[in-house]
């Protein structure tokens, strides 16, 4: 087994074409900028078609999201909206269905959650998740499972675990390729 030289990653990078998959990411009230970044990062490699930045989660140009993205805000098309209600009930209007990733009475397995397209993720803060109200409007909620004590993950963590399974399972809709 041999490691892909910088070159040939260089070339990958060259030839690639984003996926053409309805798959958008709404972040709500996440303090950290090396979060946002981060979650930046992930979205680009899960394929995420757009990023809906809300409420007071930091967004580009700045050198903390930089530096953890590593250029890919650059690469996801992202838009900022001061108020994720209306964004949600637009995203329901276009016929999405907008997922919570957040610990709910009413939440599934991540790993039993089959994702129909289009579809929007919602991610909140990091330390309140996400308000009831906001809640209230998602049409489905899923969670990761803990086995230790603490009783949840980073949000970038949780969402890099969610937004791979997403992947996988739009990979395989054919409904979810544009």
């Amino acid at each position: 087994m041999r490691k892909l030289t910088h070159e040939q990653l260089l070339q990958r990078q060259a030839s690639f074409e984003p996926p053409k998959r309805p798959f958008h990411v709404l972040l709500n009230d996440i303090r950290s900028l090396h979060n946002v970044g981060s979650i930046f990062r992930t979205a680009d490699g899960a394929g995420v078609s757009k990023l809906w930045i809300c409420g007071i989660t930091g967004f580009p140009p700045d050198n903390k999201i930089s530096k953890t993205a590593l250029g890919a805000e650059k690469s996801v098309p992202w838009e900022y909206r001061r108020d994720p209600l209306s964004l949600i009930r637009e995203l329901k209007a276009q016929g999405f269905s907008v997922v919570l990733l957040e610990q709910m009475e009413q939440s599934v397995p991540y790993e039993d959650f089959e994702p129909a397209a289009p579809v929007c993720l919602v991610l909140g803060n990091e330390i309140t998740g996400v308000d009831e109200t906001l809640a209230g409007l998602c049409d489905a909620a899923v969670e990761i499972g803990m086995d230790g004590l603490k009783n949840s993950l980073n949000v970038t963590v949780a969402f890099g675990i969610a937004a791979y399974r997403f992947r996988q399972v739009l990979r395989g809709r054919p409904e979810a390729r544009l």
